[in-house]
């Protein structure tokens, strides 16, 4: 089984015509995910075997307008997803201002340009995620931003004392996020509040960890898809979270079984089978269960 993480920002004149040739598609092939389409472009997240997974990637492509899209492929046990989601919305990614990544974005640096440019004194290595992403993992001396969602990215860079002082104005900002969309519309952004010497790391962590084994990355990182957390680092990892519950060492993250809780939280193979993979013994008593994710 694989899975793929991909995006692309590129006009889509005719959204329901496209969402119903993907639809038939997909129908076709045993494929679960969720896809969105929007006017800006196409993003999504989707498992299946191999050779349907290969089938939909040729699908895509065979579109002059997808040509070019960047395929993050990876390997799963089994489906991530219940099932297949395909919808129609005003944006991929919702920024809450009016930007257009089409028009002018970041330069785009390959895994090992992003690492050999982290090492100069005057970049600044910014996650563009929300907390609950980067707080299981992150860059080594990154700069984090606490936003519950994407959106608050414009309002919190402006609040931000690093971002507010003009000697930095001119020093390298290097963008990152999961699979590398958010930057695209978050460095667009900062281009656009006049940071000049904007960059992305192409194709997000999910690449680097691929390409680069993931040096100088601490942690895990957040996925959407059932696996929550992965490793991408296989040259210096780091554990730099601690078990929700016993407070030991741990980098395991859970998504509630209670679906009345769906929190996030990072926890323990004892403390996981303790509370039957739930956060706490109030969601394990509540009867309110989705489908056990076996961590082991």
């Amino acid at each position: 089984m694989n899975v793929l993480l991909y995006y692309c920002y590129t006009k889509i004149e005719n959204t329901e015509k496209y969402y119903n040739d993907h639809k038939k598609f997909c129908e076709n092939y045993n494929l679960k995910g969720r896809i969105i389409i929007a006017s800006e472009g196409l993003n999504g997240t989707i498992s299946g075997p191999e050779d349907d997974c290969l089938k939909y990637m040729e699908f895509v492509k065979s579109d002059d307008r997808f040509s070019l899209i960047d395929f993050k492929i990876d390997k799963c046990k089994e489906h991530l997803f219940e099932k297949m989601s395909i919808k129609i919305k005003e944006y991929i990614i919702k920024l809450g201002i009016k930007i257009d990544p089409n028009e002018d974005t970041g330069t785009h640096l390959e895994p090992r340009e992003f690492y050999n440019m982290m090492q100069d004194d005057d970049s600044i290595v910014l996650d563009v995620r929300s907390n609950y992403e980067h707080y299981i993992g992150k860059f080594k001396d990154s700069v984090t931003l606490d936003i519950n969602n994407f959106y608050d990215f414009p309002e919190k860079i402006k609040e931000h004392e690093l971002f507010l002082n003009k000697k930095n104005r001119d020093k390298k900002i290097l963008t990152c996020c999961t699979g590398g969309i958010k930057c695209e519309t978050a460095s667009a952004y900062l281009k656009k509040i006049g940071f000049k010497n904007v960059y992305q790391l192409h194709g997000g962590i999910i690449k680097y960890g691929i390409e680069n084994n993931g040096k100088d990355f601490d942690g895990k990182c957040y996925v959407f898809d059932s696996r929550v957390a992965i490793d991408v680092n296989r040259i210096n990892p780091k554990v730099i979270t601690k078990c929700y519950n016993c407070e030991e060492d741990c980098d395991k993250m859970i998504n509630c079984m209670n679906t009345k809780c769906n929190r996030h939280v990072t926890m323990c193979y004892q403390c996981y089978d303790l509370f039957d993979s739930c956060c706490s013994i109030e969601c394990k008593e509540s009867g309110n269960f989705r489908k056990k994710i076996i961590l082991y």
